[in-house]
């Protein structure tokens, strides 16, 4: 009883409509920390720091209600990223949607949160979260705002479709025969297989906004009436990995296309992990190659993590992230933790 109470309690602080519902709200959350040294070579300078970083901690509220329709339940979820390092803005928008589950028909939910090619990359990121994240390597991994997700039931218990269109939500009023005023301006898809060991995907992002993190090129581009606008991508990725109770590897390839931001990129990643007992360790390499612009950025991580509970795990990790032509290098050495909870 005092569990229940204490749920609702931190859930209404979060998102008080939601935790007057009938059933109350599950609270989750992570707390990741490390503590790192980061070192930045650019063609012009170079430094290094030490830093505490929050890692996407977050806190977050989900859950399903009842309704008087047989096999149709409400689902919810309001995840807020937290900075548990400096005490910055104390909450912004993760994953965040309401909607609609059917026990035979799929799933269909609205709101902010990772687009089906996004989250096709499944196990393969062995550093999500850290310097080492993909995100730092390839487009693609975007958390769209104002996005209408259609998720089906799992088929001959294997695979799942995933199917998201995105409302431009734009006003033309200079007679821009481009302006994106449609119902469905970009979409993303994805199917993925997981069986036993195994998991795949396959997945396409058509005129998505997302651009590389940490990447020295511009996120907006001025189009031929004068006015700044986001890159519009179209991504292809397929997915491939093995998670055994002994070792893990996975391997992600991508092509991707943006015509109106001179980018013509393919990437792979291959990642791989060994564990005994308590003790992972585990590395990634990936590289992206501008076919148009012979940009090369490389990647390549190590770690170990070492688990200390159910839920809890310390963490040391290596990683290097690298731009051929701007000759822009980070190198980051970091220690932390990871707990997670629920109630």
């Amino acid at each position: 009883m005092k569990k229940q109470l204490l749920a609702l309690a931190i859930g209404s602080m979060v998102v008080a409509p939601v935790a007057m519902a009938d059933k109350g709200p599950t609270v989750y959350g992570k707390v990741n920390v490390s503590y790192e040294n980061q070192d930045r070579e650019r063609a012009s300078f170079s430094n290094d720091a030490w830093r505490l970083q929050s890692n996407s901690s977050r806190l977050g509220v989900k859950g399903e209600l009842d309704l008087n329709i047989e096999d149709v339940v409400a689902v919810y979820q309001a995840e807020y990223q937290i900075n548990v390092d400096d005490g910055g803005t104390p909450f912004s928008q993760r994953n965040i949607f309401g909607g609609f589950k059917h026990a035979n028909a799929g799933t269909l939910i609205a709101g902010n949160f990772d687009t089906p090619l996004k989250r096709a990359e499944m196990g393969v990121d062995q550093f999500n979260d850290t310097p080492g994240d993909i995100d730092f390597l390839m487009a693609g991994q975007l958390r769209a705002t104002n996005i209408i997700q259609y998720s089906s039931p799992k088929l001959a218990d294997v695979l799942t479709l995933n199917v998201a269109f995105i409302p431009g939500e734009e006003f033309d009023n200079s007679g821009n025969a481009d302006i994106n005023d449609g119902p469905a301006d970009a979409i993303s898809a994805s199917l993925t297989f997981q069986k036993d060991i195994f998991y795949g995907a396959i997945a396409y992002d058509s005129e998505t906004t997302t651009r590389t993190r940490g990447s020295s090129t511009p996120r907006r581009f001025v189009d031929s009436d004068g006015g700044a606008q986001d890159p519009q991508n179209d991504i292809l990725r397929f997915v491939a990995g093995v998670n055994t109770s002994a070792f893990e590897a996975g391997f992600l390839y991508q092509l991707a296309e943006g015509a109106n931001n001179n980018m013509e990129d393919t990437s792979y990643l291959v990642s791989g992990a060994f564990k005994t007992g308590n003790l992972k360790l585990k590395a990634q390499y990936g590289l992206t190659e501008g076919d148009l612009t012979d940009e090369e950025r490389s990647l390549w991580a190590l770690g170990a993590d070492y688990k200390v509970g159910k839920n809890s795990k310390v963490y040391a990790f290596l990683t290097e992230v690298e731009e051929d032509l701007s000759e822009d290098k980070d190198t980051t050495f970091g220690i932390g933790f990871d707990h997670k909870f629920s109630m």
